[in-house]
């Protein structure tokens, strides 16, 4: 009976691959791998690929002597980075006390700064504060009255630190959203690095950043959104150094077969501990002060805890582990949770140390005393006022935000923030010839505009690139498609949940460096993968080089509206390429 069931088994002269259900081999035409046709080999390999070099045929062309170009790769690792990173701070800094004015909601967080350093609460400042401040270079007296703000304080203490350290004037309230700024286009570099294994890919998505108008625009404005954006992308950091470190661990643990190749072992990889991870609890650090900046930081800690546990059930099945899931869950997750979410809160805590701290007679921070007087009473007095009184202060808060509805020249539906269709003056004015760098010779009026939005070629490409890392994620599998992918949509994503509220596309800065990533990783392809012929990678490197010179023309063209100069009213004209723009 049984040979007759066997003779019956019309599969058994097809190949593997042939034996899977149907909906595996109709995805093969799109590009699916299935997990058993994945490169076998040294299990080292595949947990922590090795760094890619240039080759010795680039050296011979260039000329460069083997005992230099030797010392230029080992060097190039941080080298490369710096260079980009020196040329951002260069743009960043230059002239950054321009305009001397308060812009847009400068005129919130730079007095909010200010007084948060000094009192440790926000306070109401008068109608005409502004003016008094750059009349006197910021020598006034600070009102004692508290005021009812809608942000936590971590990102105007950030503020708060430049202008103790240069003054209370345009360039103090700019300069730590500048360093920071700069700071993160670092990051950039060396997190692409490290993902890509290539350290041109990582150099090239930190220099797409940095000439980025929207990532320029908000490092020389004194905005929160900016702050958020850096520790974003160091929590970001933090985990990947993490996954590489974990992994290195896992591999050291594997055994070695005669041939001297690690090889997966199921026992191994289903018990392995990986430790306290330092990296992880940095990480909850960063998310914390993330929290502490804005509250759309909690989107990014969710996603980035699931992020991590995924990558730790992806290194274990790498390892061999039978029951990579229960493994993960039972050893990665209670550690995953302890070093991200009670690191964030308590933090977050921590940053409402000045509010606490305040007097509860009434004179210190908005709400301070409301646990000794509306909130006297009630089934949880046994809880400390300073806490009850701060539950009340963000539960009132949050009905704020929900409810923000009032109408604004400048707001964007989220579906238009990838195509860059409103974005938001931040500055304005009209000199005339002869003032205020308009050319004599200018015959009418000038433009002199602050406006935040992105290098238009950088965010149109990015739209091709989501979708190249979409399906690189969905049919190769590829753990830095999908990192990628989680960044953007931990920072995009959650806005259309409030498509009735007032926003703005200023709120995509915080993504923004996962869309440098996808785009790097699309040039990467472009220029064609290891292997490729040479007239294929001449081909490839023709278009990329082509598409990112017109990435930087296009971050000249529009420099006059990221950095406040005047222009003749036509040349502004010509840079409105759509009408939403205007």
């Amino acid at each position: 009976m049984t040979s007759t069931a066997s003779s019956m088994d019309l599969r058994q002269g097809q190949a593997p691959h042939d034996r899977r259900p149907s909906w595996q081999q109709r995805l093969r035409r799109f590009g699916y791998v299935p997990a058993k046709d994945a490169p076998s080999g040294d299990v080292r390999d595949r947990l922590v690929p090795p760094y890619a070099e240039p080759g010795p045929r680039l050296w011979q062309v260039l000329g460069v002597p083997p005992v230099l170009a030797e010392r230029i790769t080992r060097w190039s690792g941080w080298g490369g980075p710096l260079l980009v990173t020196l040329m951002a701070g260069l743009m960043r800094f230059w002239n950054l006390g321009s305009p001397r004015a308060v812009i847009f909601d400068e005129t919130y967080y730079a007095k909010d700064a200010w007084a948060l350093v000094h009192r440790g609460f926000e306070v109401n400042w008068d109608k005409n504060a502004n003016d008094l401040v750059l009349q006197t270079h910021g020598h006034l007296p600070i009102p004692t009255d508290a005021a009812y703000v809608v942000h936590p304080p971590v990102g105007k203490y950030v503020i708060g630190l430049g202008e103790l350290l240069f003054g209370f004037d345009p360039f103090g309230w700019r300069f730590m959203t500048a360093l920071l700024g700069t700071l993160s286009v670092l990051l950039l570099c060396r997190i692409g690095r490290r993902i890509f294994r290539s350290t041109f890919l990582g150099c090239l998505a930190g220099a797409l950043m940095a000439v980025d108008g929207l990532h320029f625009v908000m490092s020389r404005t004194s905005l929160l959104d900016g702050v958020l954006m850096f520790f974003v992308v160091a929590a970001f950091g933090c985990l990947v150094i993490d996954r590489d470190r974990s992994r290195e661990r896992l591999a050291a643990a594997l055994p070695v077969d005669a041939d001297g190749r690690v090889r997966p072992d199921e026992h191994v990889a289903d018990a392995f501990r990986f430790g306290l991870r330092p990296w992880r609890w940095a990480a909850g650090l960063m998310l914390g002060l993330a929290i502490g900046t804005k509250w759309n930081g909690l989107y990014i800690l969710v996603a980035f805890c699931v992020l991590a546990v995924l990558w730790d059930v992806g290194a274990r099945k790498t390892a061999g582990a039978r029951h990579p899931y229960a493994a993960a869950l039972k050893y990665d997750t209670g550690i995953a949770f302890l070093a991200t979410v009670p690191v964030a809160i308590a933090v977050y805590l921590l940053s409402w140390l000045g509010w606490i701290l305040s007097p509860t007679d009434g004179t210190g921070g908005y709400f301070r005393n409301w646990a000794a007087t509306d909130g006297r009473g009630g089934s949880w007095t046994f809880l400390p006022d300073w806490l009850r009184s701060l539950w009340h202060y963000e539960h009132e808060v949050y009905k704020f935000h929900v409810g923000l509805t009032s109408p604004h020249t400048y707001q964007s539906n989220p579906w238009s923030w990838i195509v860059l269709g409103r974005p938001v003056s931040y500055f304005y004015e009209s000199p005339n010839p002869g003032a205020d760098g308009c050319p004599a010779d200018a015959g009418e009026k000038c433009a002199r505009e602050v406006l935040a939005i992105g290098t238009p070629l950088l965010w149109w490409a990015a739209c091709f690139a989501i979708l190249y890392v979409l399906w690189r994620w969905a049919f190769r599998r590829d753990w830095r498609a999908g990192a990628i992918a989680c960044g953007i949509a931990a920072g995009y994503l959650p806005w259309f949940l409030y498509q009735e509220r007032t926003i703005f596309l200023f709120y995509a800065v915080v993504f923004l460096p996962f869309l440098c990533l996808a785009v790097a990783m699309l040039i990467g392809a472009i220029i064609g993968p290891p292997g490729s012929s040479d007239t294929r990678r001449v081909i490839g490197a023709s278009a990329a080089g082509v598409l990112v010179l017109l990435i930087a023309w296009n971050f000249i063209y529009f420099w006059p509206l990221y950095t406040g100069t005047a222009i003749p009213i036509d040349s502004w004209r010509s840079r409105m390429w759509l009408d939403t723009w205007v």
